[in-house]
């Protein structure tokens, strides 16, 4: 069965590599957008699903593929304002000082299209994993925001690196945060892709 990883994003390939799958990649051409009075879920799940749908639709033949999109987001401490990437580095510290001290959550929806004998058939789900920044000083702010590390990223900070020093504690799934909820995914790619332990 062919495996197409519909993204740009270096840390879902690493992800889905480090199970052992083998795959493709091609990066969708969508322009992303948020629609007025839409919830941070139905954005992100929206999204994954216009990113699997481009994908499929550009496929040159009509064979057998499993196509994966993500989307993944940022929920401000309240659970409405949506972080997206910073503008610049003052935008990424604004962004760090608002998340300092206190819980947030990250929201990552996927969209799994499986085609098989001319048939599609979608999953999709939202995973959320709360994250709990500690305190930290104006310094530590400027600087981690200076670093750079944050200025692709959706809240301005990267988990799997220099931003873990930033986290207190994670509840849920730690992937999700970098950008796929792994063990999620490995069960919903079930009934199409095999995961062999490596032993």
């Amino acid at each position: 069965m062919r495996l197409i990883l519909s993204s740009q994003s270096p840390r879902r390939r690493e992800l889905l590599s480090s199970c052992g799958l083998s795959f493709e990649v091609i990066a969708p051409k969508v322009e992303e957008f948020r629609v007025r009075g839409e919830s941070p879920s139905q954005m992100v799940l929206r999204l994954a699903r216009m990113k699997a749908d481009r994908v499929l639709s550009d496929l040159q033949d009509d064979s057998d593929c499993v196509v994966i999109a993500a989307d993944t987001t940022v929920v401000a401490p309240g659970g409405k304002k949506v972080l997206e990437k910073p503008k610049d580095i003052a935008d990424a510290a604004r962004m760090i000082r608002l998340l300092q001290g206190r819980v947030h959550h990250v929201l990552t929806a996927y969209c799994i299209l499986a085609r098989t004998s001319g048939k599609t058939v979608a999953v999709k789900r939202v995973v959320k994993t709360a994250v709990e920044f500690r305190r930290l000083s104006g310094k530590e702010i400027s600087a981690y925001a200076a670093s750079g590390e944050g200025l692709d990223k959706a809240g301005a900070y990267g988990a799997q690196a220099l931003g873990m020093i930033l986290i207190r504690a994670v509840r849920g799934s730690y992937t999700n945060i970098v950008g796929l909820p792994v063990a999620e995914l490995l069960e919903d790619l079930a009934p199409w892709i095999k995961v062999l332990p490596r032993i």
